[in-house]
């Protein structure tokens, strides 16, 4: 019975794309155009930050993008599923503005898959914070959507309320890379109540798009003052200088 009433409502309500909501074999799927316009990262990455590099994935060597060999990186490792850039910038922007939450599920299995090089047993997820007021009026934080899921594939420790941003900071939106780095400064920290949910523990910050890095900077320091053993940083996107 659940069989064919679930085949009846696929017959009214047929599978769409999620980006252009063309038709699509499978729910929360990506249509053959879509799929092409997005920038999964694969291959050679940077290890801090997993913008895609030139080069062989066969390397074992660590390497770093030309912005984390010249900006210090408070976290061990990082990794990003797309480029911020065609379909990528689209589910990203329709995620955090759009109130199209169904865009979770997929997003997080494609970051599920990008930090398997980096996920180590018994490391905490927290999201990036975001500061009551912005709450307030967005209604959700994205990026605590995208760790829930996340942790739930993963089978990792999740924490969603970790992290505070203390300091109501102005829009990042243009700003460039000094300006994001000021105005973070001491804008986030450990909430007092978690403090011993990391201690000595690897932590995994997960955010929806990576740009200059701040944010997640921001994020680190607070976890390893407040005593936490390493920090790695997890993206759904990363902005690339030749995206």
């Amino acid at each position: 019975m659940i069989g064919r009433f679930q085949t009846v409502l696929r017959l009214i309500y047929p599978p769409a794309c999620l980006s252009c909501g063309g038709l699509v074999e499978t729910e929360l799927g990506l249509c053959a155009a879509c799929w092409r316009e997005t920038g999964f990262i694969g291959g050679l990455v940077c290890d801090l930050c997993g913008t895609p590099l030139p080069g062989q994935e066969a390397s074992q060597d660590m390497v770093h993008c030309d912005d984390c060999m010249t900006i210090a990186r408070p976290w061990t490792r990082g990794r990003a599923a797309l480029l911020y850039k065609g379909t990528g910038r689209k589910l990203v922007l329709a995620l955090k503005h759009g109130d199209r939450q169904d865009i979770v599920v997929p997003a997080a299995g494609w970051m599920a898959q990008a930090a398997r090089p980096i996920l180590k047993s018994g490391m905490l997820i927290a999201p990036v914070p975001l500061h009551w007021t912005r709450m307030l009026n967005r209604r959700y934080n994205q990026s605590a959507l995208l760790s829930s899921r996340l942790a739930r594939n993963t089978g990792l420790d999740h924490c969603p309320d970790l992290l505070v941003r203390k300091k109501h900071t102005a829009s990042l939106d243009g700003a460039g890379r000094d300006a994001r780095f000021r105005m973070l400064n001491a804008a986030i920290t450990v909430a007092p109540s978690r403090r011993q949910k990391l201690h000595g523990r690897s932590i995994l910050i997960v955010d929806d798009v990576m740009t200059s890095g701040a944010t997640l900077a921001a994020c680190a320091d607070a976890c390893l003052i407040a005593g936490a053993a390493q920090v790695f940083v997890l993206t759904l996107a990363r902005v690339a200088k030749d995206a």
